[in-house]
């Protein structure tokens, strides 16, 4: 039988007072953990919040190396343990104080300009651009196509200011946002936007076979600065690829979790997934080699998908990270069925790989200018390679990126390319190395058998004994 939770409806009013008697607490300690800050929040719940606390500690660039969600009943208690890339812990003030005032405002009305002005430092998020106009584009994924994409751009003068390309399974989703090349500032003249629009439905038309189905939405820019349906860009590109089904015949480990030995000796690039029903929730287990990131792809992937995370926790050994999550669809119901746990088996195995590095990766650092895209995307594909994964943005005079490159058939690199392509882009190159398709986060590493068998047996199991110390913990805020 399908178990159906009580969910109590409440007023959107009654909701607002809730939170402005209760507003979020965000305590930043230092002093708990040797190696690791503690971020502990408590606040009154609400649907979706897991994810904007995670985003706001993934867009600083954030390592978390273990986390613990408690969020049942109206209340959330959650603990995340992080370091900045080099390992260290968090000690700039600035920062401290960022990271207090984003998450609180993750529930009001977003991070605001002052705040990003006062932190010093650069916020990853640098993409999402309120002032210019942002286009959507969705499609059957080919060589070069970002290349032709850009290279329409810049000849009906439009200025790339930010771009981010992802594709997976033969399939690509890209934000690219714009300015007018001509008079600077967004689009918008509705005549030109649908110039634009039609070219590049031009560009993604091009080759189609028969079935195959492209779009190109705008999201317009309000004379307030903000885009209409304005969204984080990488939660944007993964419901792209999920509105385009990148997650069809996407497959987990056929071992699995506890049974893939070569997973936790790190030799296994497989993901793991298994789904059951435990106390009233299904639980959810995923295994994978570590990468920066993987929590927010996860997460996200669950809110794409309307399930709510009663309680969590996430970790990782050497190279291997593990996450468990007791979950229920927002309407308070369970995984019942075989077809929607495999389902949600691949919709995460899709989240979590379409981030996965493949090929080489090239820095680029050079001067901003017209038809800059175009011009290092058109080196690319002229010299035999293709793009997987691309992001690049404008800060002022300077343009910086990154580009995931690949043979045309998605295999390594030839060199002799690769130095033809450095050449070419002189001096706008600042690294070429191969990219690390998981990247384990700081967690030590153990080769005794004794600690790996515990580490093997379901963190789940053992989360519900740790409840009681993580509300102590949190009460003592």
């Amino acid at each position: 039988m399908m178990e159906i939770a009580y969910q109590p409806r409440i007023d959107s009013e009654i909701e607002s007072l809730v939170e402005r008697i209760n507003p979020p607490r965000v305590c930043v300690d230092n002093d708990s953990d040797p190696e690791c800050t503690l971020i502990k929040v408590d606040s009154a719940n609400k649907y979706g919040i897991l994810l904007d606390m995670v985003q706001v500690l993934a867009d600083l660039d954030l390592v978390i190396s273990k986390c613990y969600i408690s969020s049942d009943g109206e209340w959330f208690m959650d603990v995340f343990h992080v370091t900045d890339q080099l390992g260290n812990k968090l000690t700039d003030r600035s920062l401290i104080l960022y990271i207090q005032q984003a998450i609180c405002s993750s529930r009001t009305g977003g991070i605001t300009k002052e705040m990003q002005s006062n932190l010093k430092r650069e916020v990853q998020q640098r993409h999402v651009s309120t002032e210019h106009t942002a286009f959507e584009i969705t499609g059957i994924n080919r060589p070069g196509l970002l290349s032709e994409i850009s290279a329409v751009l810049s000849d009906i003068g439009c200025h790339v200011t930010a771009a981010v390309a992802w594709t997976h399974h033969e399939r690509a989703a890209m934000v690219i946002y714009l300015e007018d090349g001509f008079n600077g500032g967004p689009i918008i003249d509705p005549i030109r936007k649908a110039q634009v629009k039609d070219h590049l439905d031009t560009v993604m038309e091009a080759h189609h076979r028969v079935g195959d189905v492209s779009h190109v939405v705008v999201r317009v820019v309000e004379a307030k600065g903000a885009p209409v349906g304005w969204a984080h860009t990488e939660r944007r590109l993964h419901e792209l690829m999920y509105g385009e089904g990148d997650y069809e015949n996407c497959f987990d480990c056929d071992c699995f979790g506890d049974r893939c030995d070569a997973l936790w000796r790190g030799r296994c690039e497989r993901i793991h997934v298994t789904i059951e029903a435990c106390n009233g929730y299904s639980m959810v287990n995923v295994k994978c080699r570590d990468r920066p990131k993987l929590l927010f792809d996860t997460v996200c992937a669950l809110k794409e998908l309307q399930f709510v995370v009663f309680h969590a926790v996430a970790g990782a050994k050497g190279s291997t990270a593990e996450q468990e999550y007791f979950i229920r669809k927002k309407n308070g119901c369970t995984l019942e069925t075989e077809v929607q746990r495999e389902r949600l088996r691949h919709c995460l195995v899709a989240a979590i790989s379409r981030r996965a590095s493949r090929g080489l990766k090239l820095e680029i650092r050079t001067e901003n200018k017209m038809g800059l895209l175009s011009d290092v995307t058109r080196v690319v594909r002229e010299n035999g390679l293709s793009i997987t994964r691309a992001e690049m943005c404008t800060q002022g005079e300077i343009a910086v990126g990154s580009f995931y490159v690949t043979d045309v058939n998605g295999g390594e690199t030839n060199a002799n390319a690769v130095e033809a392509v450095v050449r070419e882009l002189g001096g706008a190159v600042v690294s070429a190395v191969k990219a690390v398709g998981m990247v384990p986060t700081r967690m030590g590493s153990t080769s005794d058998s004794v600690e790996q068998d515990k580490a093997k047996s379901s963190i789940g199991r053992l989360f519900w004994s740790k409840l009681e110390r993580l509300s102590t913990s949190i009460r003592s805020l």
